[in-house]
């Protein structure tokens, strides 16, 4: 007997006692779990900076107050360049593959990343200097656009019908492993002497992500073609023009993309950049708030796979819809406790924030967001419902946020408000999202409302999802 969440006739051809199924999920995992890393450890990195001595190095000419806000902007701004990275490699990636784009992005990514780690600063070159980090954080953002759509996308065509949204998250630990590198590596820097800080070590931890994007692309060169595109090839059925079939058909699920999101890409920067920024103006030192960072994304390593493991068998929407409440009960309550400016309650607050409100949304997120596109489109559906919310929840959200500080002599109360709204667009969102565990991700069509759990937009397609490559 079969649960009616997950009893489908999509059972898998091929299962993980095929050494050659096995052999390529594995290496799926791994090339998605770097590439995560990189992505998450670029920014998690900048975001650090940004808030805590970025405005200084860069513009050391304006007053305190708004260097912050100058600083987060360099920050904003990337996200920016992530929709049209996201567009641009989406059409790549729906016509000519996964694997080459994937190479790419992670590529770009890293590159831009490092080549910070080698600028001048603004008492050096003066204007010059926050110029060339702008460019640098706009090529950051535009590979990321597409890297973790890429990985997204790549996990759960990969993955087991059955435990996809527990596979489609594993890649993520990734996420937390490359946060967690970054937090702790800044925890470590941000300790020494502040003149020794913003002299040279400060550089250290860019300069570091070169490494990351070795081992990134050595992997990826290995990882095979992603099984759903191969069945797409042999049946002739690839995009021409992949954005073109996606303002046609896919308008509705982007746009449900886009407020999934809300939360959980806004409620991730908040509680990293923000909320670290935020508790030193407190009276919290400024390496507790990185490990405050750090300590939540250990734990997250471990909600995000729960989360998706627990979307197999309750259900994308009900386990996503969970995790939004978390951050509207969290909201007022988690802001006034910050603004004590204790480090118990700086930890308490940042922890349940990303480890279990934004995690686990995210862990649902992994399959859910793959599943709402058809396999024509779902590269650049993905890319485009990441990266547009991207810009309006996770660009916006450190910006407005450090100006709203600002204009109100650094009250919580605004920030609360923010969380809330944003909170509140994402559980609104998930009662108008089709549920879609256990969806044969073979189908063109998208995702819609009424759909069969577990079953077929369209009864002319293969009621199947080929788990293996030839």
């Amino acid at each position: 007997m079969t649960s009616p969440l997950t009893g489908s006739a999509q059972a898998d051809p091929r299962g993980s006692d095929d050494p050659e199924y096995a052999e390529n999920l594995r290496r799926a995992t791994l090339a998605s779990s770097v590439g995560s890393a990189l992505e998450y450890y670029d920014f998690a990195i900048y975001g650090l900076a940004a808030a805590l001595i970025f405005g200084n190095l860069f513009f050391p000419a304006l007053p305190d107050g708004l260097r912050l806000v100058a600083s987060l902007a360099t920050f904003g701004v990337g996200f920016l360049a992530r929709p049209v990275g996201g567009l641009f490699f989406g059409v790549l990636g729906d016509r000519l593959g996964r694997k080459w784009v994937l190479m790419i992005t992670i590529a770009l990514m890293g590159v831009s990343t490092t080549m910070v780690g080698l600028l001048p600063t603004g008492e050096q070159i003066g204007v010059w200097a926050p110029v060339l980090l702008v460019i640098l954080r706009l090529a950051q953002g535009f590979g990321a656009g597409a890297e973790q759509a890429g990985s997204t996308t790549l996990m759960a065509e990969y993955a087991p019908v059955q435990r996809r949204g527990f596979f489609a998250a594993l890649p993520f630990i990734g996420i937390f492993s490359g946060t967690l590198l970054a937090s702790g590596v800044f925890a470590l820097v941000t300790l020494a002497p502040d003149d020794v800080l913003e002299a040279w070590l400060w550089r250290v931890p860019f300069l570091a992500s070169a490494i990351l994007i070795a081992v990134a692309v050595w992997i990826r060169v290995k990882l095979r073609e992603s099984p759903t595109f191969i069945h797409l090839e042999e049946q002739e059925q690839v995009a021409e023009h992949p954005l073109r079939d996606l303002m046609t058909h896919s308008r509705r699920n982007v746009l449900i993309g886009i407020g999934l999101r809300m939360a959980e890409n806004g409620g991730s920067y908040i509680f990293q950049t923000l909320a670290v920024s935020f508790a030193v103006t407190a009276g919290v030192t400024k390496s507790w708030g990185s490990l405050a960072v750090a300590i939540s994304s250990v734990i997250g390593m471990i909600t995000v796979p729960l989360a998706g493991k627990a979307s197999d068998k309750y259900g994308r929407l009900p386990v996503y819809r969970a995790g939004a409440v978390v951050l509207l009960a969290l909201a007022v309550p988690g802001w006034w406790l910050l603004s004590l400016g204790t480090a118990w309650g700086t930890t308490i607050v940042i922890t349940i924030g990303i480890s279990f409100g934004v995690c686990i949304m995210l862990g649902s997120q992994c399959a859910l967001m793959p599943e709402l596109f058809g396999n024509r489109r779902r590269y650049i559906g993905v890319a485009s419902a990441r990266e547009f919310s991207a810009v309006i929840a996770g660009g916006l959200a450190p910006v407005l946020g450090a100006w709203m500080l600002t204009a109100t002599g650094n009250a919580w109360w605004p920030i609360a408000a923010y969380v809330l709204v944003l909170a509140g667009i994402t559980f609104a969102t998930t009662f108008v999202t089709p549920e879609t565990v256990a969806r044969d991700l073979t189908l063109t069509a998208d995702a819609a409302l009424g759909d069969p759990v577990g079953g077929a937009a369209e009864a002319s397609q293969p009621a199947r999802q080929p788990a293996g490559v030839a």
